[in-house]
């Protein structure tokens, strides 16, 4: 890099933060998920607004490599904060509410993703069975982190309908990764000659689970419980690093490596050094997730959609937002959930926020979405994410629009 392209990298971040910030600001203001104004000024960033000229003069073509780098860390380490984040517990004590939630949630709008796949397959040419599959996945797709960050600002992370949100979305986004995973490699073994070596992921996965995580418990439980020194997070970040690369290199993108790991931490006797570590890794996201905003907002042009694109877009986000909230709301009622409840759960698991974008991410780069089908998908994202807080607001009563918390008896709760 020359010295000049250094100055307009270190500019363009400069410049990308401090949008990040007024942007989620507002988006607050608004009653939205900071994330939300964030991907918005990332999409606005992008050649949507006169013709490319703001992206092309911000973002220089030969600085968009680094910017993709720097986004790159960002996504390795939220990963890595999403499958921290996964606690196993939550699932054990939600009962069978939550796994009728999580089922009703992940196969319902699966099935009508991929029948809808069906029909939009002639207009996007590619792998045909692939796409298919993906676009059922994309449509399954419940944001976790977001869906956190909603009800702790709501108050209600602590009832039991948010205790069977997390623990609903948890298993859903679980399955969406291993979904996933199955179909970059359904794509990838079209052709070439080393696209068996992804089913080294599956050993390589036990290691982590069978190995890795022993030394890992060992490594992080010599702090006597508390948080752990700067030499033991130099190590952890090390292995993640690796382990994101090492799925990369086997042919799946890198994000499921670093996700994979965050789950192979160890949860027993770990919890301060666990909130430690994901405190010091939202620190770091919070600088790099907006470049990638910005990096996957490059690739989102708005412009050039006309009546058949809104008509699809229209389309994509009815399937999005029927099967999400048919099947949550179906869930929840096979196992005793009022109405309005269910109603609430279905609402909350509309939400795709960053996640979606991910997963948009990966399909666009392993070729099942080309750039038009990219740009609709991700104002879906935008959208059923932004139709969260209304909907919880005006399901809570129109008298008091804040949401009330339910009480911890309120639902059917069972033991597994």
């Amino acid at each position: 890099m020359t010295e000049l392209q250094v100055a307009i990298l270190l500019c363009d971040v400069a410049l990308i933060v401090v949008i990040a910030r007024l942007t989620g600001r507002l988006a607050r203001a608004l009653g939205q998920p900071a994330v939300l104004g964030e991907i918005v000024a990332g999409i606005l960033a992008g050649p949507t607004l006169f013709h490319g000229a703001i992206a092309q003069t911000l973002f220089p073509v030969d600085i968009r490599p680094q910017l993709t780098g720097l986004a790159s860390v960002g996504l390795v380490l939220f990963m890595f904060a999403v499958g921290l984040e996964f606690d196993h517990a939550r699932l054990r004590g939600s009962g069978r509410v939550a796994g009728a939630t999580a089922l009703g949630a992940s196969v319902v709008p699966f099935a009508l993703g991929s029948a809808f796949a069906l029909y939009l397959v002639g207009r996007h040419p590619g792998n045909r069975l692939g796409f298919v599959l993906f676009l059922g996945v994309a449509l399954s797709v419940t944001a976790f982190p977001v869906l956190a960050r909603i009800l702790t600002d709501r108050g209600m992370h602590r009832t039991t309908i948010g205790t069977v949100a997390l623990s609903a979305a948890a298993v859903c986004d679980l399955a969406a990764w291993t979904m996933l995973a199955a179909v970059q490699a359904i794509v990838g073994g079209g052709g070439g000659t080393d696209h068996w070596l992804v089913l080294l992921v599956v050993p390589f996965a036990a290691a982590l689970f069978l190995v890795v995580r022993p030394v890992l418990r060992w490594l992080l439980t010599r702090t006597g419980g508390e948080a752990p020194h700067l030499g033991q997070f130099a190590v952890v970040l090390a292995c993640l690093l690796a382990s994101a690369a090492v799925t990369q290199l086997l042919g799946l993108h890198f994000v499921f490596g670093a996700f994979l790991f965050g789950l192979a931490v160890p949860r027993r006797g770990t919890a301060k050094v666990r909130e430690d570590l994901l405190h010091r890794t939202q620190a770091t996201t919070a600088l790099l997730l907006p470049v990638y905003f910005v990096v996957a907002g490059l690739n989102v042009d708005l412009s050039r959609i006309g009546t058949s694109g809104l008509l699809e877009l229209g389309a994509i986000i009815v399937v999005a937002v029927a099967g999400k909230f048919a099947g949550t709301f179906a869930g929840a009622r096979t196992q005793g959930v009022s109405a309005r409840q269910s109603a609430i759960l279905a609402t909350l698991m509309n939400t795709r926020g960053l996640t979606e974008l991910i997963a948009l991410g990966v399909g666009l780069q392993i070729g099942v979405l080309d750039r038009e089908l990219y740009s609709l998908m991700v104002v879906m994202a935008v959208v059923t994410t932004a139709m969260s807080g209304p909907l919880l607001r005006w399901l809570a009563g129109r008298e008091n629009q804040e949401p009330v918390p339910e009480p911890l008896h309120s639902l059917p709760t069972t033991s597994n």
